[in-house]
């Protein structure tokens, strides 16, 4: 499946949020992540995102898609992070 992950922690957890992000996608812009992943990882993403966040604090949305064909990315401006620089 495709995931877009966007996410607004407390500061206090801000660079753990970001960490855990990495490990399963790219970052593409401030604390907005994309990419392709299993069934499998995706579990494991959001156990480890659960135990993570405080939940009367913290907010993260999850956009999850089938394939990255079935939608369409327009950027404005500048590309921050281009998915063209990972091998």
């Amino acid at each position: 499946m495709y995931v877009i992950v966007v996410y607004d922690t407390n500061i206090k957890r801000v660079t753990k949020a970001l960490k855990l992000c990495r490990i399963y996608f790219h970052h593409i812009q401030n604390s907005v992540f994309e990419g392709d992943i299993t069934q499998k990882n995706y579990a494991e993403f959001r156990e480890k995102l659960e135990f993570l966040i405080d939940k009367e604090e913290d907010s993260v949305i999850i956009f999850k898609f089938r394939k990255k064909e079935l939608f369409d990315k327009e950027i404005v401006g500048i590309e921050k992070n281009p998915a063209e620089n990972i091998l």
